[in-house]
């Protein structure tokens, strides 16, 4: 008798906790997760760009996906596709200034953007490539310098 009544307040109390949590909770690991998908690496890059294509899957975590991508300068200079390094910088940015560790972030964050630029250089040769690396060696710089602007407490990031 005794085991059942343990057994059953047990599941009652698992059951109220369970109604007790905001369905729109975010997951423990999703430290782990931003992480993961904000490092300089080409795996990091992949995992989430592969994660922007379904972000409903990843709805539970409560990411900001917006982006203004490359914000008031081109998204693709000179022809250089940088749109997509500067979605997933605003990803970054975006995602560690709600979880309030963006100052702490922002060094690594820059960092993988300018991997991100120079993967993109990486499918030139010669003048082109030059070209392209030093232009994202210039927007590099800018969010370096402008991402603790205040376009940036907006939200928003260079």
């Amino acid at each position: 008798m005794r085991r059942q009544l343990t057994a059953v307040t047990a599941a009652l109390v698992a059951g109220i906790v369970a109604l007790a949590t905001p369905a729109s909770a975010a997951p423990a690991d999703k430290p782990q997760v931003l992480s993961g998908w904000t490092q300089s690496g080409t795996a990091s890059y992949n995992s989430w760009v592969s994660a922007r294509g379904s972000q409903g899957s990843w709805s539970a975590y409560g990411f900001d996906w917006s982006t203004d991508y490359c914000s008031s300068s081109p998204d693709n200079p000179f022809g250089f596709p940088f749109q997509t390094a500067c979605a997933r910088h605003d990803f970054g940015y975006r995602n560690y200034k709600a979880a309030g560790s963006f100052s702490a972030n922002k060094p690594r964050l820059d960092d993988a953007f300018y991997s991100d630029l120079k993967r993109v250089c990486s499918a030139y040769t010669g003048a082109k490539r030059t070209s392209c690396d030093s232009t994202a060696w210039t927007y590099y710089q800018a969010v370096k310098v402008l991402g603790n602007s205040p376009a940036v407490d907006s939200g928003a990031s260079v």
